[in-house]
């Protein structure tokens, strides 16, 4: 029954017909690396160029195409927003360029407005000053009126009261009284001098 067992070798273990596992050396070098085995080198040539032929029909009908639409989506948005980025651009320096020329009438405006007022103001203050001016001549004029006649009175009551006042000490002193007309000649005499 020996010739009759067979062993078959599955690995390094290997099963008789009676159930029991025994150790089996096979070899050192007993069989070659599969893809190393020169029989089997035209196999595995035919079954790479079918995979690698494979591989790139469905590379280049399915996975580039989208690579290459992803790729081209990317390359227009990113023109389109650089395009939008050139158009804000343009229309933020136009607003600057506008702001800025709005901002220089507004100061030619708000300048215009103050010259203009301050000469309002100077003109006014002007006219006002000839208003006050001429009412203190008015003043003045009818001060020097007053002081005029109230001059001429006391001049003329001055008369009045250096003769009484001479009749007055002349009595005092003398004891009689002295004329009128003697007393009117001294004072229009020590007038003239």
């Amino acid at each position: 029954m020996a010739e009759h067992e067979t062993t078959a070798a599955t690995g390094p273990l290997a099963a008789n017909t009676h159930g029991a596992t025994e150790q089996v050396d096979i070899g050192e070098h007993s069989a070659a690396f599969p893809p190393f085995d020169a029989t089997t080198y035209g196999s595995q040539l035919l079954w790479l160029a079918i995979t690698f032929g494979l591989l790139y029909y469905l590379m280049s009908k399915m996975a580039l195409p989208r690579i290459a639409n992803i790729l081209e989506v990317r390359r227009d948005r990113i023109a389109s927003d650089l395009g939008e980025a050139e158009r804000l651009k343009r229309e933020t320096d136009e607003a600057i360029a506008s702001y800025e020329e709005s901002l220089a009438q507004a100061r030619q405006k708000a300048h215009a407005i103050a010259h203009t007022a301050r000469e309002e103001a100077k003109a006014h203050s002007d006219a006002e000053l000839k208003k006050v001016e001429a009412s203190i001549a008015k003043q003045l004029s009818e001060a020097d009126e007053t002081i005029s006649s109230v001059k001429q009175e006391a001049m003329s009551e001055v008369d009045a009261i250096a003769q009484s006042t001479t009749e007055a000490v002349l009595e005092a002193i003398m004891g009689s009284s002295v004329g009128k007309r003697e007393i009117n000649s001294a004072i229009k005499a020590a007038k003239a001098n």
